[in-house]
């Protein structure tokens, strides 16, 4: 991207399935798609908790979030760990964090469409558990298409207590 270039996402970003109630706190940070995005949407979100005082949901979110990215991140680059450029861009993944003070949704969405690959990992693996951590820190999760969105978003929900 040349000097002056804007980085644009869909304006109206679709609530999971069953979710009608509004969420009025609302923030988003793309990244690019490299080893170094997790790292910063784990801080993000830990410092966007504690301004919105959902300090009792950090710890998991930033567990979800490290996930949720990095599965991302690892969705995006080829199999020799570098991104795949579509054209001349760097892949981008973005973090939304959404809440209405009791409930936190968190969306990453990324542009490699199909569903998040569920590992099956063995007892000796350094790898491959990611969605069963986030499933077991979150009330709910899922993945869904958005229309006019090149990929999928990855979404899990959380309740403060």
């Amino acid at each position: 991207m040349g000097e002056g270039s804007v980085v644009t996402w869909p304006d109206a970003i679709a609530d999971p399935p069953g979710m009608s109630a509004s969420w009025p706190l609302s923030t988003s940070l793309p990244l690019g798609a490299l080893p170094g995005a997790t790292p910063c949407a784990r801080l993000h979100a830990r410092a966007v908790l504690a301004e919105w005082g959902l300090d009792d949901l950090a710890e998991a979110a930033e567990l979800i979030v490290s996930e949720l990215v990095t599965n991302a991140v690892r969705a995006s680059t080829g199999p020799d760990d570098r991104p795949r450029y579509d054209g001349s861009s760097m892949p981008v993944v973005v973090l939304r964090l959404a809440s209405d003070g009791i409930r936190l949704l968190i969306e990453v969405w990324d542009g490699i469409p199909g569903a998040p690959a569920a590992a099956h990992p063995g007892p000796d693996d350094e790898s491959g558990r990611g969605l069963m951590l986030v499933a077991a820190q979150c009330d709910r999760w899922s993945w869904q298409t958005v229309p006019g969105w090149p990929g999928k978003v990855v979404w899990a929900e959380l309740h403060s207590s």
